[in-house]
């Protein structure tokens, strides 16, 4: 399958079940809420390190927040409800409650729910106080600025993260550019994040290492200067560099709208080739095949 130029390899990307949350970050001004939002996703871009993966998803008018105040979109996603539950009690309390004017409001209506804000409100001294609003429990929690308000409970449902693709282009610049064409096509899908950096990573793994001390090292089948060397290697001539995008999602088919979008956007932008990031189907609980992915988008368009 081609893309223009591009050449689109016969393979799947594996993504893992996780567990995910949406947090509503409101503030005085758009800034103060992106400056939180920022905060409350910083060192989440994997869990193989972080404990969890977190992005914004989206910027939100004041006519879209709860409360009427510019505000942000966050998605939060664990291995498990446990390991979620903690994240949120941890980033809301040191990255969104530390924020000037700032409020944090449940996202997601869900059947299973973590408490977070009934958590945080001990922070008030007993001099917190509960407050429903519309049928919802909160926390009004006394901070020097005024007060910090939050859910008693977060909603949390079943995930999906790890869905990927890499793009293969001619030197770093270019397969730059194309990775910059993809993370902007992506942006905005609802229910999607992409959690590294700038929404692009560099440093692809492998699920083992020749170091018994590590569970994942460099992808070397993809890296342009082993090629020569590694047992293996999917860099085909003329390549010098690969860079990958991930996409985590509250379901799979946000995931595979993102993966669509990002696809025929870097394509656009002169990638070479396309292929995704698997572990032979061993590990992950889903497949997504690169080419009906793409030719149901096809399809849709004819």
């Amino acid at each position: 399958m081609r893309i223009g130029n591009t050449e689109i390899a016969d393979t799947f990307a594996e993504a893992f079940a996780m567990v995910g949350a949406r947090l509503l970050i409101t503030a005085e001004t758009a800034e103060w809420a992106l400056a939180a939002g920022r905060s409350v996703t910083g060192f989440a871009t994997s869990i193989i390190g972080c404990k969890c993966e977190a992005g914004i998803e989206a910027t939100m008018a004041p006519d879209d927040t709860p409360d009427g105040r510019p505000g942000v979109s966050v998605l939060i996603f664990a291995m498990n409800e446990e390991g979620l539950g903690k994240r949120l009690v941890e980033r809301v309390g040191q990255c969104v409650m530390t924020c000037p004017s700032t409020a944090c409001y449940n996202g997601l209506v869900a059947d299973k729910e973590v408490v977070v804000g009934g958590q945080l409100r001990f922070f008030g001294d007993k001099f917190q106080i509960a407050k429903l609003l519309e049928g919802r429990r909160m926390w009004r929690v006394p901070v020097m600025d005024g007060e910090f308000l939050v859910d008693d409970r977060f909603g949390i449902q079943p995930a999906v993260g790890g869905g990927n693709f890499l793009m293969l282009g001619r030197d770093q610049r270019s397969t730059l550019a194309a990775a910059g064409a993809a993370v902007a096509a992506m942006g905005g899908t609802a229910g999607a994040i992409l959690p590294f950096p700038g929404g692009v990573v560099r440093s692809g793994s492998k699920p083992s290492s020749r170091y018994k001390f590590l569970h994942a090292s460099t992808n070397d089948a993809y890296c342009p200067t082993l090629r020569a060397i590694a047992a293996r290697t999917d860099v085909p001539d003329g390549v010098g560099a690969v860079l990958e995008i991930v996409i985590d999602g509250l379901d799979l088919s946000a995931v595979e709208a993102a993966m669509r979008r990002g696809i025929h956007a870097a394509a656009a932008a002169g990638a070479l080739g396309i292929s995704a990031g698997n572990y032979g189907g061993g590990l992950g609980q889903y497949q997504i095949h690169l080419h009906p992915l793409l030719a149901g988008a096809e399809e849709a368009r004819a």
